[in-house]
């Protein structure tokens, strides 16, 4: 963007803040459209397809393109699918009753491994955000997603790192500034943190703030302290960075066992074809058996695929409920036709939590609620199943209340 000597209010306002926002485009609200400006303008324009021209400001000018706010929800998953940051900056006063320049400031910061919106994620796999802290040959590893509230931490040598990598396919990775990380990184998309964010004492504090505990003891998270110390600069950069501050849905934090389950390198996963086939047209294992009903069983699916159990027993206790389920064909059938209808839970209640679900999408809510009671009846009477099951919490509580308010 051209140097003005002489800038008017709007543009002084715009820079001050794209200021703060550096490797960030910024979406900046006027009236009815967002815009965006000079760099940030060109690169929207051959993103989006839009037209790019230039106004006034001050002595000079400065290249302009933007689309109107009510289209943010189509364009803004172009931009991120682009791997940009989008920072979007919102009025932060009604323009009515203002004289002069109305009050803006950035409301949200999404990025590859921070976004609700659909049209980025895929409904049937994790969108992980990493953080990585290394301490001389070790690393602490934790991965969040915040669309769906998952929450787990690890730490392990240089291979341990490769292959969580490798398994849980992260869309943003953070690490230390100062901190030099093996070459085998060069390709992942990293974003670097300032070092006060992997801090062990900041971390610890924030976790049991957040979990309103007095230890990590109850997750079993007190010896993993470089992995605490990675999950809280995500917990740094959800909150200070992108302005993620409503993460009451992220309920629990969970430690990766390194004896469960069978980790599986990069050149493993590709040969086996397990999640991506090796060419053009073919078809990965997870493509031909998954015929699961729900976002939910999909991305359950994915996983158990990619982290194999090792435990025998746990191994023929997932047999025996496979078992049970296909030689009762009534019982399987009725389940299915619940579980189609049945919208993606985890999603939605992140969501919620985080104050950006829309009335339609509390409906789907309240139907598939409705589902899960149903699905409770019906397992009732089967008692060697249930043994075999986590136990389901009942909603008839929450339902009876959006029912009477929906």
């Amino acid at each position: 963007m051209a140097v003005s000597k002489k800038e008017t209010p709007l543009m002084k306002q715009y820079n001050s803040i794209k200021a703060k926002y550096p490797d960030a485009l910024l979406l900046f609200r006027i009236g009815d459209f967002y815009e965006t400006f000079g760099e940030d303008a060109i690169r929207t324009s051959q993103i989006l397809g839009i037209v790019l021209t230039k106004r006034a400001n001050g002595d000079s000018h400065t290249e302009l393109a933007g689309f109107p706010h009510h289209s943010i929800d189509s364009y803004l998953p172009k931009l991120v699918r682009a791997g940009l940051r989008v920072a979007i900056c919102d009025q932060l006063e009604d323009p009515k009753s203002v004289k002069g320049i109305v009050k803006r400031g950035v409301t949200e910061l999404v990025t590859p491994g921070v976004t609700f919106n659909e049209q980025v994620l895929n409904s049937k796999e994790n969108n992980f955000l990493m953080a990585v802290h290394k301490e001389k040959e070790k690393y602490g590893i934790a991965l969040v997603d915040v669309s769906t509230g998952e929450f787990l931490i690890a730490e392990g040598n240089l291979d341990k790192l490769l292959h969580t990598i490798a398994t849980f396919q992260p869309s943003e990775i953070l690490c230390q500034r100062l901190v030099q990380l093996p070459s085998q990184l060069s390709s992942q998309p990293l974003y670097k943190l300032e070092d006060w964010a992997f801090q062990f004492n900041f971390a610890y504090e924030k976790l049991t703030s957040h979990f309103k505990t007095t230890s990590l003891k109850g997750f079993g998270a007190e010896q993993c302290t470089l992995g605490v110390t990675a999950a809280g600069a995500i917990f740094a950069y959800l909150v200070e960075d992108t302005h993620h501050a409503l993460l009451q849905h992220i309920t629990k934090l969970q430690v990766l066992p390194s004896d469960e389950y069978l980790m599986m390198d990069q050149f493993t996963l590709r040969n086996l074809e397990i999640v991506h086939p090796s060419h053009h047209g073919g078809k990965a294992l997870l493509h031909i058996v998954d015929k699961t009903s729900t976002p939910m069983g999909g991305r359950l699916l994915r996983r158990r695929l990619i982290l194999p159990l090792k435990n025998t027993a746990d191994i023929n206790r997932r047999l025996d409920l496979v078992e049970y389920l296909n030689e009762d064909e009534n019982l399987r059938y009725d389940i299915l036709q619940l579980l189609k209808s049945i919208s993606d839970l985890d999603r939605l209640l992140g969501k919620l939590a985080s104050d950006k679900i829309c009335p339609k999408e509390i409906g789907y809510l309240r139907q598939s609620l409705q589902h899960i009671e149903e699905i409770q009846t019906l397992l009732h009477p089967h008692e060697k199943m249930l043994a075999w099951l986590e136990p389901l919490q009942s909603f008839q509580e929450l339902n009876t209340y959006l029912a009477e308010r929906l």
